[in-house]
């Protein structure tokens, strides 16, 4: 059964290759339709599985559409193992590999002979490629390969070197530059009695290795070469049952020249500098995501004089896992070898640290050295060119400190390629760097429904706040997946979160804290500071603030910990100043690290300067609130500036609470931010009250009054305006007492008691003196009241008066409203809707 719809075969080719695993939405969506899905496809996605569901039902009755279940947070496709060729074709090559290692040729080569007997054609060619797929097909074409290699080599182990010759003239056409088919067709050629013929195959190869890559073939080739041109008599002995070199990890079925005998470069005497060797940690089957910095990573490496790539981030970004997946990926390019190292010491898993002559050591032992090593660093490096012949190989070095600890690899080893891990890149070390972020949101979903491993995945809602409570950090999103149950609701408390995290997961917080704990104490006390600073981006003047330094000072700190890989840095854009951003968990980290070293004092003292600056930063656009550039970063910003109203009334800084709250009241109620705008002001007003500030009472029982009164809820806004009232008149406020007064006018207004509201609005008028802002607003009732009572002549006046003071105010928001509403009386049917900027009063009805 093949769909004839290309989407609806993407979404079943998805589903095979992770049969009896959860596909999840986003997974399908990316792979269907990549980076720009359209509005609908969700909705189309369902479609496509609801026509697959009667497909399957079609080729199986009993049985077909009951294999397609839905599965929070995707879909699963449930088959017997045996009935999946992919599946099937893995088992038989891992059987073969077996075999292969305990020298069973004949069953080796059987067995590889039926995997790749399953194989018709390319895996996938039929169905377009997403991410999932793409991945896929690259990975099994690459095991297929291995198959083939390891169904020759043992094959030349048997002898059949004759019927060897034209598939394998064929498969170097196919592999023009895997070295290992060639030196298969040169052993075949030789041993079957046509040594010209292989040394011509050699000169072939060199010559477009030269010519392409301005390299010559590896030490091994070039070995079985002069062996070949030397008539070396062992080389026509098949092995039989002798030995090969033994290679470790994904590669370890692939030698140098298979079939050898005794005395060869593949027998038991073998020189160790023919070893292939991959000492990679095991695949990380959680790994999603990253196709990009994979990209690049491979592009670096791959660039003329690119030996050294760095990979820098702060800790828990994931740089090992990429390191890992990318060094997996790259074992064609790299036949000498695969090999990680980890150089820095672990406590938690009870691993010491490793230097730059330790690494060598190490690369040595891998690559055959035995018995004492030269204590001379000099002829340890020589030992391992040696050993490792010129060969290509990758090193990974993950978690360097030092330019010292890659120098002397670097040295022994011209021929290879080092990808470094660090937090921060090591002065004096030369190298190409490529920063790592935290996934993008999809992937931070992906990653922690993956790492559930189909246990109770949380919804695609679910999963995206705990993503965002994690601050899409992957070592934090590791660890929230093995909560049981794995909700946001046991994440939610900030001061708990990291406690949490560590229960379920022990090590945790080691993990996080190893940055923190690098740094001298100066950049401790500096980073436990920037914990003060509310959630998101912030800039040099807010560092400034909680550091006690000028803006200079305060970038320079930062830089180091950016360094340290304790803060990232987001480069500037056209217009912007460059940010910086601590991850919510680093955050966290930051403040609890605060609570237990720093003095009350210092911390009351750097919050009231942070409280001062967010307050500057608050009045400086405060009558640009119109502009579309000024509204959207404080709309951005408007959870911090709340964050701080709140740390100022916790840390008792009443004055800067009220403060705050104060020049924070324009953004809320532009924004309609109801609930922020009551929680501030409730604060700020508690705040007012323990200073005994009667204005300050008056002004935010006002502003809550209008809070109240835009939501309708009438009743609350006719107390809220008469506190307000009592506690202006009482503090001799004519100001308040006019905007108050101005408020319950619009209330009696709004229930028709039209003789009520202008009793209110002549004194309201007088009190506002020559305050615009209070003129504004009384004036803008009369007009209401005018338009009511059907003087239209009178509301045009009184609303040619409110553009006037809008205009003094310089207030485009207020002066638009008064234009709407003058041209408004000029329409045929002049209405009184609008009854504030942004507020319509809606009518039921007739």
């Amino acid at each position: 059964m093949t769909p004839r719809a290309a989407k609806i075969r993407v979404v079943l080719a998805a589903l095979l290759v992770r049969a009896n695993e959860i596909v999840s939405v986003d997974t399908l969506i990316d792979e269907l339709w990549g980076e720009e899905p359209p509005r609908t496809a969700t909705t189309t996605l369902q479609v496509y599985v609801s026509q697959l569901r009667k497909l399957l039902d079609e080729a199986d009755a009993e049985y077909g559409r009951d294999a397609l279940v839905t599965r929070a947070p995707g879909y699963e496709l449930r088959l017997d193992p045996a009935q999946l060729d992919l599946t099937v074709f893995q088992e038989l090559y891992e059987r073969g590999q077996e075999r292969m290692e305990r020298r069973e040729y004949e069953a080796a080569s059987r067995l590889q002979r039926q995997a790749l007997a399953l194989w018709r054609g390319p895996l996938l060619s039929d169905t377009p490629h997403g991410p999932l797929l793409d991945g896929t097909a690259v990975r099994m074409t690459e095991v297929r390969t291995a198959a083939l290699e390891q169904r020759i080599r043992a094959d030349l182990h048997l002898g059949r070197q004759q019927a060897l010759i034209g598939e394998l003239q064929s498969v170097v056409a196919e592999f023009p530059l895997r070295e290992e088919f060639f030196a298969h067709l040169m052993v075949a050629l030789y041993r079957s009695g046509r040594q010209a013929d292989a040394l011509q195959v050699f000169a072939r190869l060199r010559r477009g290795l030269v010519e392409e890559l301005g390299i010559d073939p590896g030490l091994e080739l070039q070995t079985l070469h002069r062996q070949i041109l030397a008539g070396d008599p062992e080389l026509l002995r098949p092995a039989g049952h002798g030995g090969t070199v033994e290679v470790s990890g994904a590669d370890r079925a692939r030698g140098p020249v298979p079939g050898a005998g005794p005395g060869t470069p593949d027998g038991p005497d073998a020189p160790a500098a023919h070893r292939s060797v991959v000492e990679l940690p095991a695949a990380d089957q959680l790994f999603t995501g990253r196709e990009e910095e994979l990209g690049a990573l491979a592009a670096l490496l791959a660039a003329p004089g690119g030996r050294v790539v760095v990979l820098g981030g702060q800790v828990g970004v994931g740089k090992t896992a990429l390191a890992t997946e990318a060094a997996h990926r790259a074992g064609e390019r790299f036949p000498g070898g695969r090999v990680l190292l980890r150089m820095r010491p672990d406590a938690h898993e009870g691993r010491e640290g490793m230097d730059g002559p330790a690494a060598v050591a190490r690369i040595a032992r891998l690559y055959g050295a035995e018995g004492a090593l030269p204590g001379d660093a000099r002829e340890l490096r020589d030992l391992l060119r040696g050993l490792t012949g010129g060969r290509r190989l990758l090193v990974v070095l993950d978690s360097v400190d030092r330019a010292d600890q890659v120098e002397p690899l670097a040295e022994a080893l011209p021929e290879a390629r080092f990808l470094v891990t660090c937090r921060r890149v090591p002065p004096g070390l030369d190298g190409r760097v490529l920063l790592l972020d935290v996934p993008a949101p999809r992937d931070a979903r992906r990653l922690l429904v993956a790492a559930r491993r189909g246990a109770g995945a949380p919804d695609e809602a679910e999963a995206t706040e705990i993503a965002e409570l994690c601050g899409q950090l992957p070592l934090a999103l590791r660890a929230a997946a093995r909560a049981e149950p794995c909700a946001a609701a046991r994440f939610r408390g900030a001061p708990g979160r990291l406690a949490e995290l560590d229960a379920v997961n022990p090590g945790f917080l080691d993990r996080l804290g190893t940055a923190y704990e690098d740094v001298d104490s100066t950049r401790q006390r500096e980073f436990r500071l920037l914990g003060l600073l509310p959630e998101g981006p912030f800039g040099a003047e807010s560092a400034a603030a909680v550091l006690g330094t000028d803006a200079a000072g305060a970038r320079a700190a930062v830089a180091e910990l950016v360094a340290a890989g304790l803060v990232r840095e987001e480069l500037p854009s056209a217009g912007r100043p460059a940010y910086y951003r601590l991850s919510e968990p680093l955050r966290l980290l930051a403040a609890d690290r605060l609570a237990a070293h720093e003095p009350a004092d210092s911390v009351r003292t750097a919050t009231g300067r942070l409280c001062a600056t967010y307050e500057e930063a608050l009045r400086e656009v405060a009558g640009q609130v119109d502009g579309a550039h000024s509204l959207e970063w404080l709309a951005r910003q408007r959870p911090a500036f709340v964050t701080m109203v709140r740390q100022a009334a916790r840390s008792g800084l009443w004055e800067q609470t009220v403060r705050l709250t104060d020049a924070l009241t324009g953004l809320l109620e532009t924004l309609a931010a109801w609930d922020d705008w009551e929680s501030c002001h409730r604060l700020a007003l508690d705040a007012a009250h323990r200073l005994g500030d009667l204005p300050a009472q008056a002004r935010l029982l006002r502003s809550l009054g209008d809070r109240a009164w835009q939501r309708r809820e009438l009743p609350a806004a006719g107390e809220l305006y008469e506190r307000a009232l009592l506690a202006a008149d009482i503090a001799s406020d004519l100001l308040e007492r006019s905007r108050a007064l101005t408020g319950l006018a619009d209330l009696r207004l709004d229930a028709g008691a039209v003789d009520g509201a202008a009793a209110l609005l002549s004194p309201a008028l007088d009190a506002a003196a020559q305050d615009p802002r209070a003129r504004f607003e009384a004036l803008r009732v009369m007009g209401l009241l005018a338009v009511e009572c059907g003087r239209p002549a009178t509301a045009e006046e009184h609303f040619g008066q409110c553009l006037s003071e809008a205009v003094v105010l310089g207030d485009a928001r207020l002066e638009s409203y008064a234009r709407r509403r003058l041209a408004a009386l000029r329409a045929p049917a002049p209405d009184c809707s609008e009854v504030r900027p942004g507020v319509w009063r809606l009518r039921p009805a007739a």
